[in-house]
């Protein structure tokens, strides 16, 4: 890849690792006081009523990925009139969409608290507040898209980074007022959640408005763009749902079969998964927009090659924590939380799995994106997507536990790798086996990778000294594996070459 763009995907990623790094350390840490303050109960129904507002936000989530697209296109083809137009208007559409979202998330979800969810009498009153204030949180993460859009496809992940970080350090703060707060535990940190969304929002429109032209708009309409805006996010929608109903809908399901003690094991494991997932989230954050850029350019061997070392190296990033926490899942739930709900532990191993099998297809979506006419894409992939729903549903009142849904969502997984690959070998002439050699290479170094920390496991006893030791050689393992195997010759001559460099300065 062309040198300057190089560095500038290091430098965007180096900023958005110090921001995961905090907004990691913090939220584990913010979480685990949250479950103890609540209690598995309460910490079950904010998971679930709270995650039952976000199925009302997929219209506004592929609004967020249509705006950052077309945001990143016309930067790539130098069009900054027409950037202007895109802000205005995906401005005033999500204003829309945040009274939309008020009107019909305030209907439906009544009648699922009322006449759905297994929620204990004596909470339904703290119940209604967590919901009515998740979605005025909702409602200020639906405004501040277009501002966030803006920074990511300037690729400022610097501002991006700070504004996290401030994120995170006021979730402290609230973390702190609920142990010292003398109101109704789950009410007051509803309310808590509530405020530190809406300043976020504040802080993004300040800054936006002072440094980006596009940003001072007034009023601005054009039907034929709002048509080509509402198209791509209207496929886009599509996928939104179905990662609504396989996430959230799933949630909803394990609470009707087994209450909110499952919702609350299952919230903690996408905390973790979460909080690995931001490694490479940074990662490919900051190289989403030079794929689409450099699609725009019409440079797609670039692009290509863009993809597959990224999607491996994403891969890579993900196995420093995936392996510690496949094999030390009990040590490293206690050490954190003390108290651990029943399923957290096998949740947890396969949302990892989960997580790794994902790390596999993200920036194929991105691709896909680049390439603008999604329709066939989208439903393709949404209709794989909806089948964890209907599957999970029958299993259970089949009489599957409930980690059996992980199992189903780790098989459609799998087989939505695949499909990509065809639908994007038709959208974009993707080289699909040099692709699947990408992958089929990335999975044996993470076969390889695990053997030596294995061994460790085997010969320590459980505890803190076995979970150091099996940390700092999974390290090395993944590192030489990575070197050995995962590596072209060509990037090992790049690697040999810094550490030559690193050691001369020394």
């Amino acid at each position: 890849m062309p040198s300057e763009n190089t560095k500038r995907i290091a430098k965007n990623t180096a900023m958005l690792y110090v921001r995961m790094l905090l907004t990691m350390l913090v939220s584990l840490y913010t979480s685990r006081i949250v479950l103890n303050t609540l209690g598995a109960e309460d910490y079950g129904i904010y998971n679930v009523v709270g995650g039952m507002v976000v199925m009302f936000n997929f219209l506004n989530t592929s609004m967020a990925i249509a705006v950052q697209r077309y945001l990143s296109f016309e930067i790539g083809q130098g069009n900054f009139d027409r950037l202007k137009n895109i802000f205005s208007l995906s401005l005033i559409i999500h204003i829309v969409l945040a009274i939309g979202i008020v009107i019909f998330a305030g209907a439906i979800g009544m009648w699922l608290i009322d006449s759905q969810l297994k929620i204990p009498v004596e909470r339904l009153s703290a119940t209604y507040w967590v919901f009515y204030l998740a979605i005025g949180s909702c409602c200020a993460n639906v405004i501040r898209i277009p501002y966030n859009a803006v920074i990511i496809a300037r690729e400022k992940m610097d501002i991006y980074a700070y504004m996290s970080i401030l994120e995170v350090l006021l979730n402290l703060c609230v973390a702190y007022m609920l142990c010292i707060g003398n109101m109704d535990k789950l009410k007051l940190y509803a309310v808590l959640i509530c405020i530190v969304s809406w300043v976020i929002t504040f802080f993004y429109q300040i800054y936006c408005r002072r440094k980006y032209a596009e940003v001072r708009h007034n009023f601005y309409w054009d039907k034929p763009l709002f048509k080509e805006l509402l198209s791509f996010a209207g496929w886009s929608a599509l996928g939104e749902i179905a990662w609504v109903m396989t996430l959230q809908g799933v949630n909803l399901v394990l609470n009707i079969f087994f209450g909110p003690i499952v919702n609350a094991a299952r919230g903690i494991a996408y905390q973790v998964t979460g909080a690995v997932n931001r490694f490479v989230a940074s990662f490919q954050t900051a190289v989403n927009p030079q794929l689409i850029k450099y699609y725009a350019a019409n440079d797609t061997q670039q692009m290509f090659v863009l993809l597959f070392r990224s999607t491996s190296f994403s891969y890579y990033l993900l196995l420093f924590f995936a392996i510690p926490i496949l094999i030390e899942t009990n040590e490293i739930l206690r050490f954190w939380l003390k108290n651990v709900p029943e399923y957290t532990v096998v949740f947890c191993r396969l949302a990892v799995i989960g997580a790794m099998v994902d790390t596999l297809s993200n920036l194929l979506a991105t691709a896909a994106k680049a390439y603008g006419k999604i329709r066939f894409y989208q439903i393709w992939v949404s209709f794989l997507l909806i089948a964890n729903l209907p599957l999970s549903y029958i299993a259970l009142k089949l009489g599957a536990e409930p980690e059996f849904t992980f199992y189903i969502y780790i098989f459609i997984s799998l087989v939505l790798l695949f499909v990509r690959c065809y639908l994007l070998h038709r959208m974009i002439t993707l080289p699909i086996f040099a692709f699947l050699k990408e992958v089929i290479r990335a999975v044996l170094v993470s076969w390889v990778a695990f053997i030596l920390p294995m061994v460790v496991c085997y010969w320590l006893s459980e505890g803190l000294v076995r979970l150091v030791m099996v940390t700092i050689v999974s390290a090395i393992s993944i590192v030489l594996s990575v070197y050995f195997i995962g590596l072209h010759s060509n990037e090992k001559q790049f690697f040999r070459k810094k550490l030559l460099n690193i050691l001369k300065w020394k």
